[in-house]
């Protein structure tokens, strides 16, 4: 429970100075998907990081396509000039929205996930606005 509060308070302290953007997608008044928008400090100012999840059976629908082509209008509004997305390399549907909104895989960690019993390589993914 700390560790929530925690993160809950660096994050509105974060949204308060501008430094993160964060997007609902709300179907019949319930929420099925969140995203965000994270301004990098110091020599990577011009870069943002973006996050994003979308609950199981509001996939493949466009509501991730959506979240993201938002994200990256308002990273332009704010001047940024690279975006930053990862993904893990089972995740083909995520995958293929990344790319199809102009993302290029950039690196791989590899088996940087543990997850069933399997060893699973995250894909780094960037943007140039």
């Amino acid at each position: 429970m700390e560790e929530e509060a925690s993160w809950l308070a660096e994050q509105l302290a974060a949204l308060e100075k501008d430094e993160r953007l964060w997007l609902v997608a709300e179907v019949d008044g319930k929420v099925v998907g969140n995203s965000s928008l994270s301004l990098r400090k110091g020599y990577s100012t011009h870069v943002g990081g973006i996050g994003i999840g979308i609950m199981k059976g509001y996939r493949d629908v466009g509501i991730g396509t959506e979240m993201l082509k938002t994200l990256i209008g308002k990273a332009r509004e704010k001047g940024l000039k690279i975006l930053l997305i990862d993904v893990f390399a089972t995740n083909k549907r995520a995958h293929h929205v990344y790319q199809k909104v102009g993302f290029k895989e950039t690196g791989r960690r590899p088996k940087l996930i543990y997850k069933n019993g399997k060893y699973i390589d995250e894909i780094l993914m960037a943007m140039e606005l």
